[in-house]
């Protein structure tokens, strides 16, 4: 199958996926997403496919969701019920990696910006550059993020932390509260991924399929699937509270960059609680 926004490259049983809009920082549009999930699906099919990795062409992983004003699924630019609909689709395509019956490694450099944190959230393992930036500005105006796994990964304080400010960390800091599996220097990156999904590889495919299984009904049991879908409709709610529709007004008359600045601007001077 060929594609126009992922790069899809097997070697032996490793599949890599690369997120392909490099000059949009990999933004998340609606054709990416289907894509994405139709490699994953590829990917699944292939009985020579151990292992898949998930990384980001260009200067980071991703700047999150596609939200230029106008496209669907723009802070709230839709009737409720369709900026849902939206929102399960996404959900849908992203849950796509978690469902996979193969293991998923997310090599994370650069920024990993808001819907990014949900791709990143939704793989297996994630090793990260130590200088790669993790952040949820979103939640500042735009809305929320719900598949990101932060209060799975690094507990509840610091999913707080990082939702109740939009605040970054680095990818050294997401590895010591536990956001991500490991962090390296980002010239170290590739190969530290490569080495591991190489390892995995080494296990027989039925045991893998049977030992993901088996960890994911872990946070099955814990009730992840009724978070996310709860999640999805408090989204769909911030969308029509008044500061995501003064957002969009901003973005609609002034463009999406003065939206942006307006949004940071109060953040600037404020003292950031965690540093490294």
């Amino acid at each position: 199958m060929s594609y126009q926004y992922i790069l899809y490259e097997k070697k032996d049983k490793i599949v890599r996926i690369t997120l392909n809009r490099p000059e949009v920082l990999n933004a998340l549009s609606n054709a990416l997403l289907d894509e994405l999930a139709a490699a994953l699906d590829e990917a699944e099919r292939d009985d020579g496919v151990s292992v898949v990795i998930i990384k980001g062409a260009g200067r980071g992983f991703s700047a999150g969701y596609d939200i230029e004003p106008g496209k669907p699924g723009a802070y709230g630019s839709s009737p409720v019920m369709l900026d849902m609909s939206w929102l399960e689709g996404n959900d849908k395509k992203i849950s796509r990696i978690w469902n996979l019956k193969k293991p998923v490694i997310a090599q994370v450099h650069g920024y990993c910006v808001s819907g990014g944190n949900d791709v990143m959230g939704q793989c297996d393992i994630v090793i990260a550059a130590e200088n790669a930036v993790f952040m949820h500005p979103q939640v500042r105006r735009l809305g929320l993020t719900w598949m990101h796994m932060a209060a799975y990964h690094a507990g509840l304080q610091w999913a707080k932390m990082l939702m109740f400010t939009g605040d970054p960390v680095s990818g050294k800091q997401a590895a010591q509260i536990g956001l991500v599996a490991k962090a390296v220097p980002e010239a170290k990156l590739e190969q530290e991924v490569n080495t591991l999904a190489e390892r995995i590889a080494l296990v027989p495919r039925e045991l893998l399929q049977l030992n993901k299984a088996a960890i994911n009904a872990v946070a099955e049991e814990m009730g992840l699937r009724n978070a996310l879908n709860i999640g999805i409709q408090l989204d769909t709610i911030s969308h029509t509270t008044k500061a995501v529709q003064d957002f969009r007004r901003t973005a609609e008359e002034k463009g999406l960059k003065a939206a942006l600045a307006a949004n940071e601007a109060p953040f600037k001077n404020a003292p950031k609680p965690f540093q490294e």
